[in-house]
């Protein structure tokens, strides 16, 4: 049987390219972008909240740079999910707006946008390099899945001498602009590989494998990310490419609001905070509200398939524009609403 063809709605597209950042294992809303000053000590954390550029926003201390230009991205703070919590049931959500567990990997977003643009010479990428194992062997939502071949083998080859030279997260974001200038559609950036020896957003705090703990988000993680997300943005926008490229930046789930014993913070997809910048989206914003703990959405809860079809919206991609299946029927890109009041 012949596969049908995509059918696509378009409405006004307000972006031409994403730059998607994946903040691999998970960072803490509390140690972040929704600190809770008010909260006992042991949800707290030990970080004192700053006032950032949006009046009556907070973020935590570690974040002076992203602070002092929060009014040029938005803040989701209602992020969650209620799948299982581990890393690969948050990864597969939030990248494709779909949970495929072991069955036929669905495709990623930048897939999917590449092969709805039909854009064969500049498709989509992942740098600097695709996820490793993250503790099950299942996939990650970061291939073409059914779609197949939407992934350039060129980029992949440049990704492996890439990381052949260590290049950090810095570098990747510098090469996601260039990629976007020379017309790629879709970047996806992962912060880390894996969250196994090394250090993540996973803060266990667990002495072993998963050793991670809040001082590393103080020396390295955060540190890291405020320098590289604000370098992006004020690049960007000094280039004039911020108002037509979408930036989105999320990690697969949250941290638990109480520390552990080992002062650490394990899995919570009850509650997380995402950030959108350009692409048609309006800065100084923010979605939704997590409860005093930071345990759960308050109001204006915000699913991962929200999320995802939100990077649709912003290409011109309703939710009911379909792809073909595996079988060659048409299924829908994603069975969930933008978040309008980021437009």
């Amino acid at each position: 049987m012949a596969m049908a063809g995509p059918t696509i709605r378009e409405i006004a597209p307000t972006a031409d390219a994403c730059i998607f950042l994946m903040l691999t294992g998970g960072p803490s809303q509390l140690d972040t972008w929704d600190p809770k000053p008010d909260a006992p000590s042991d949800v707290r954390g030990p970080f004192r909240p700053i006032q950032t550029k949006i009046p009556g926003v907070q973020f935590s201390e570690l974040f002076p740079k992203m602070a002092a230009i929060a009014d040029k991205f938005s803040l989701i703070r209602g992020m969650h999910h209620t799948a299982a919590p581990v890393h690969e049931t948050g990864f597969q959500l939030v990248n494709t707006g779909h949970l495929f567990g072991a069955g036929p990997a669905w495709p990623a977003a930048g897939a999917v946008v590449n092969s709805l643009v039909g854009d064969s010479r500049n498709p989509w990428c992942v740098l600097p390099d695709a996820a490793l194992s993250t503790g099950i062997t299942i996939g990650h939502g970061q291939t073409s899945g059914f779609l197949h071949g939407s992934q350039s083998e060129s980029a992949r080859q440049t990704i492996s001498r890439e990381n052949s030279h260590g290049r950090r997260f810095e570098a990747a974001c510098r090469d996601a602009i260039a990629r976007v200038s020379g017309g790629a559609r879709f970047v996806t950036v992962n912060m880390f590989p894996t969250v196994f020896d090394s250090i993540s957003w996973d803060c266990h705090a667990d002495g072993g494998s998963l050793a991670t703990d809040l001082n590393d988000y103080r020396d390295t993680v955060a540190p890291s990310f405020d320098l590289a997300f604000s370098s992006l943005i004020a690049d960007l926008d000094e280039w004039g490419q911020l108002e037509r490229t979408l930036v989105v930046a999320t990690g697969e789930f949250g941290r638990t609001p109480k520390l552990n014993a080992n002062g650490g913070r394990d899995h919570w997809p009850g509650c997380w905070t995402a950030l959108v910048a350009g692409g048609g989206t309006q800065g100084g914003r923010v979605v939704g509200a997590s409860d005093a703990t930071a345990s759960a959405p308050k109001d204006r809860p915000v699913s991962p398939q929200e999320f995802v079809a939100t990077i649709f919206h912003a290409f011109g991609f309703p939710p009911e524009t379909t792809i073909p299946s595996p079988a060659g029927s048409p299924v829908r890109v994603v069975d969930a609403n933008p978040v309008r009041e980021l437009f």
